[in-house]
C-alpha cells in the first residue's frame, strides 16, 4: 500500500480552507508560526499560506517539533478501523484516474468486497464509489479553475468513463455544470 497521497501543495491548502474531512488522517497541517499541526478539517482560524507545511505521517510532524491541536486533536485515532480506512482513502486518492472497482481495493488492502464496503461505509458514511466520486470531482473543480482544459478533457483526466455521469455527478455535487462552475471562478477573480 501506498503510504502517501498524490496531492499538490495547493490542493492541499484547498481542503483546510474548505476543513474537508475527507482527507483527515492523510496528511496534517503544521503551522510553523505556532508550532501546532492539525487535521485538515479542523475548524480553527486559517494560518497565512507561507507558514503551512504538510506531512503525510503524523510521527514525522510531531519529530518536527509541533504539537497537536487542543481543538481536532488530530493525534487521537477514532476507530479500530481508522488504519484500514485510510489506507482505503490513500488507495483512492492515489488511483482516482484509473478504472477503480470495488473487488480490485479489497484485493489491495486484503479484505472481501462485502466487509470492505460494510466498514467503510460505517466509518465514513459513504461507500467507496461515492468517495472515489468525490474525489473525481474536487480534482475535476481544481483543474477547471487552474487548467484551460476542456470539460471532456478533464471527464477522463479524473478517471470519469463516461461524460454524461461526469455531468451529472458534478451537478449534483456542486450544484452546477462544469461551465457554469468555471465561469463562477472566472467571474470572481475580475
Amino acid at each position: 500500500m501506498v503510504a502517501n497521497i498524490n496531492l499538490t501543495f495547493e490542493e492541499m491548502w484547498e481542503k483546510i480552507i474548505t476543513c474537508d474531512r475527507k482527507y483527515d488522517g492523510l496528511f496534517f497541517t503544521a503551522v510553523k508560526t505556532t508550532k501546532i499541526y492539525c487535521r485538515p478539517s479542523c475548524r480553527s482560524r486559517k494560518p497565512k499560506k507561507i507558514n503551512v507545511e504538510f506531512y503525510h505521517d503524523i510521527n514525522a510532524v510531531e519529530e518536527a517539533g509541533f504539537r497537536p491541536c487542543k481543538r481536532c486533536k488530530p493525534e487521537i485515532g477514532h476507530s479500530p478501523h481508522i488504519e484500514i480506512v485510510r489506507n482505503i482513502i490513500t488507495f483512492l486518492v492515489n488511483h482516482y484516474k484509473q478504472n477503480v472497482t470495488l473487488k480490485g481495493i479489497a484485493d489491495q488492502v486484503g479484505l472481501s468486497p462485502f466487509y470492505l464496503e460494510r466498514l467503510f461505509k460505517q466509518e465514513t458514511s459513504e461507500t467507496p464509489r461515492t468517495y472515489l466520486e468525490k474525489i473525481r470531482i474536487d480534482k475535476a473543480a481544481h483543474l477547471l479553475k487552474s487548467t484551460s482544459l476542456t470539460n471532456l478533457e478533464i471527464c477522463f483526466e479524473v478517471g470519469f468513463q463516461s461524460p454524461s455521469n461526469f455531468y451529472k455527478v458534478f451537478r449534483s455535487l456542486k450544484n452546477c455544470s462544469p461551465s457554469e462552475y468555471r465561469k463562477e471562478f472566472q467571474d470572481e477573480l475580475d
